[in-house]
């Protein structure tokens, strides 16, 4: 138990993302780079600082105590190389104009954070839920905290985007009441294209399922340009029903609420080309889900 993760964020009171309410702990660093990614401070492995100009009042407060002497706007030209991410200048912030995404915890450090709600977890039926970036891509660490918490009696849930070496992370998984999956793409040469990364691990880990006593829960992140067609969700709805028929499905229309972060870490927004479906059209794509005899999750 003396391996550290880098975690971007411990959101509280979260009832989005699994079973009552819930802390959801974020890990950074991701093998996938998916175009329209929601958490671009969570896709490397190492700290960073986000900017919000709209945010700053330019008192200066954190040029002074920059142990590197970069300016005020990290976004200008050479300042982000020269970060050293140390977060003194977010220390310091009154607006929280910047904000330090990315901190080395231990699971012992997590568990002080967690005590204070496990009275919220235990009369919600709520627990905790690793997200990220990508909770395995730490995995001794992810393997360390879910025996912690398992062993105190938590109730777990995982966001994963199910790209990682299925025998290194098992331990972790059996330990999971709840297991959120992406399936971005069927088409291999697609997902290539829009995350960088093939799809057949993701495949063949998803077939294993069937061995882990967790609910599973197939998403499908709903873009239009991308894969918010009926051949990809009916390969996709059939799939599910062929290896993990007992698994749930779950379409999320694509948002662009995370642009401002992108903007902030002085990182290119998402394809202009990129949007979601209408109503009319998550509807029609859900008939497809239930006739190929798979049924829909709803956390609320």
């Amino acid at each position: 138990m003396n391996s550290k993760g880098i975690i971007f964020q411990i959101q509280n009171f979260s009832v989005n993302d699994g079973e009552g309410i819930r802390t959801a702990i974020f890990f950074a660093g991701c093998p996938l780079h998916c175009q329209w990614c929601a958490n671009p401070e969570g896709i490397t492995p190492k700290p960073k600082v986000a900017f919000h100009q709209n945010l700053c009042i330019g008192c200066g407060r954190c040029t002074h105590v920059c142990p590197a002497q970069l300016p005020i706007d990290l976004n200008t030209h050479g300042a982000r190389s020269r970060c050293l991410c140390c977060g003194a200048c977010t220390g310091v912030c009154p607006t929280e104009a910047k904000i330090l995404y990315g901190r080395v915890l231990t699971v012992k450090e997590i568990w002080e954070k967690l005590e204070g709600s496990l009275s919220v977890f235990r009369y919600s039926g709520g627990g905790v839920t690793l997200s990220g970036g990508e909770p395995t891509f730490q995995t001794e660490f992810f393997n360390d905290l879910t025996e912690f918490l398992y062993d105190h009696g938590l109730s777990l849930a995982l966001e994963t985007c199910g790209y990682y070496q299925i025998d290194q992370v098992i331990p972790g998984l059996k330990r999971m009441d709840l297991i959120f999956t992406d399936i971005k793409l069927m088409d291999e040469c697609s997902h290539i294209r829009w995350t960088g990364m093939s799809n057949k691990r993701i495949l063949e880990n998803i077939m294993h399922y069937q061995e882990l006593p967790a609910r599973v829960v197939i998403r499908v992140p709903l873009i239009h340009g991308v894969n918010a067609d009926p051949e990809n969700i009916r390969r996709t709805a059939r799939f599910v029903h062929q290896y993990v028929p007992k698994a749930q499905m779950e379409l999320l229309p694509y948002h662009t609420l995370a642009f401002s972060k992108y903007q902030a870490l002085g990182k290119s927004t998402p394809p202009a080309a990129l949007s979601a479906p209408s109503k009319e059209e998550l509807k029609v794509l859900e008939n497809i889900i239930c006739a190929e005899g798979i049924s829909l999750y709803c956390s609320r």
